[in-house]
């Protein structure tokens, strides 16, 4: 797989940007995409030093609307830690 295809997103949240104050950023990424790749993917676009990456699968969620049900997709989110003092520019609001 491509790197430029492994991170989709990133996820602001009030969860994530807590995250953020402690060097953990938070990525929605490829479902294929593993812990290394990941790592590989953050090192090459942002110029950091990424010290562990964590990924976890987000279930799919049951939506109404109107008379019909349907489900939301799965996705991968990715919390990547960065080495101390380190931050990515391009995400800072």
């Amino acid at each position: 797989m491509d790197l430029s295809q492994i991170i989709i997103e990133q996820l602001v949240t009030e969860k994530s940007v807590l995250e953020r104050a402690r060097g953990r950023y938070v990525f929605k990424v490829n479902l294929k995409a593993n812990k290394l790749s990941v790592k590989q993917a953050v090192e090459k676009f942002f110029k950091v030093k990424v010290v562990d990456v964590n990924t976890c699968f987000v279930r799919p969620k049951q939506r109404t609307m109107g008379r019909s049900i349907g489900r939301t997709s799965r996705w991968k989110k990715a919390y990547v830690m960065l080495a101390k003092g380190q931050k990515i520019q391009e995400l800072e609001a």
